[in-house]
């Protein structure tokens, strides 16, 4: 088996990010994020997303994230809405429920929710025998590889005001949607819409670790005893800060994530009119259609995932990272041209 295109997690991290972690190897540190580099770390992370003012926490993954901000924003009669695809909903076991909070879930398009769905489902949980609807949860790109506009970020921000819903974007691939070719919002833009998100470094090029983002300190005030109830607190939070110190130091974040869309576009590049795409591809995530036996073939050669099983068809997904080399892809395009 040669290279896996399975996720853009697979890979340890960049060397850039290891190099800083060893610099600081024998440094001693103050633990659970109240370092030197945890502080620096958010500093320039608030400014780099125009969020000066608000705080940053640091935790591992991204369920943990999800969990720990959700079951944080909602009181116990509480719920998000969420699309029918959202991550929170098809690929977390379940957690946020297990906090005891229902997800309203209602089907998107591309993978997007919309505006008026989010006011039906707000309309429909219309008293005090159904849950009530608190909090909005998106993510970008999408768990189809989709990206918002910046358009759609300001719908469904106008959306939330008018009905008094916190807006939490999940930012595990934060990376890949503002540095490919369709974007158009900035980093800036979603330290103005969003109430919390999380800028993913799991799946762009760190060891780990999710930088947790509040636009407003008084609504993050009580976050560290929350996220230590829940078994979120990293001991060795400093190694977080490193991480994500270097990480913003130089924008060597956005050029990580940048180095994944450059693969999955040479890819995608290659494939096109030899292939049927399931969506259209934008970021590192390509979903193709296959008979079953080029399907199998896929996903035993080369790690790819298994995305839906249509009976005669398979939608496979093949997913680059920071570390994908062209050479690589043309192992994977190669598959196809046979």
């Amino acid at each position: 088996m040669g290279k896996l295109f399975t996720n853009d997690y697979s890979e340890t991290a960049r060397r850039e990010i290891l190099d800083a972690i060893a610099a600081a190897g024998s440094d001693q540190n103050r633990g659970y994020g109240l370092d030197v580099h945890s502080e620096n770390a958010e500093r320039l992370i608030l400014k780099r997303f125009g969020a000066e003012g608000g705080r940053v926490f640091f935790v591992s993954g991204g369920t943990q994230t999800n969990m720990s901000v959700l079951s944080y924003l909602l009181k116990p009669y509480e719920a998000v809405i969420a699309c029918t695809t959202g991550h929170i909903n098809v690929h977390e076991t379940g957690a946020v429920e297990a906090s005891g909070h229902k997800i309203i879930t209602v089907p998107g398009e591309d993978g997007k929710l919309l505006p008026e769905r989010i006011e039906e489902a707000v309309r429909r949980h219309c008293d005090e025998h159904m849950v009530k609807i608190r909090a909005v949860y998106i993510s970008d790109s999408t768990e189809t590889g989709s990206i918002y506009t910046r358009a759609e970020l300001l719908s469904i921000r106008e959306v939330c005001d008018r009905l008094g819903l916190l807006l939490f974007l999940d930012g595990a691939r934060l990376g890949v949607a503002l540095t490919c070719i369709a974007n158009d919002v900035s980093p800036e833009l979603l330290g103005t819409v969003c109430d919390v998100f999380y800028v993913g470094g799991t799946k762009n090029g760190l060891l780990f670790g999710e930088a947790v983002v509040f636009k407003d300190p008084a609504l993050a005030e009580e976050f560290r005893y929350h996220i230590k109830n829940r078994g979120a607190m990293l001991a060795k939070g400093f190694v977080a800060g490193i991480m994500f110190e270097r990480a913003f130091t130089d924008d060597l974040y956005f050029e990580t994530a940048a180095d994944a869309n450059r693969a999955a576009s040479y890819i995608a590049g290659k494939l096109r009119g030899k292939v049927k795409f399931a969506s259209e591809p934008v970021t590192n995530q390509i979903f193709v259609v296959l008979d079953r036996e080029k399907g199998g073939a896929l996903i035993r050669d080369f790690g790819c995932e298994l995305w839906e099983d249509r009976g005669d068809e398979l939608v496979v997904r093949i997913v680059t990272s920071f570390a994908t080399t062209e050479e690589d892809c043309d192992g994977l395009i190669s598959f196809f041209e046979k």
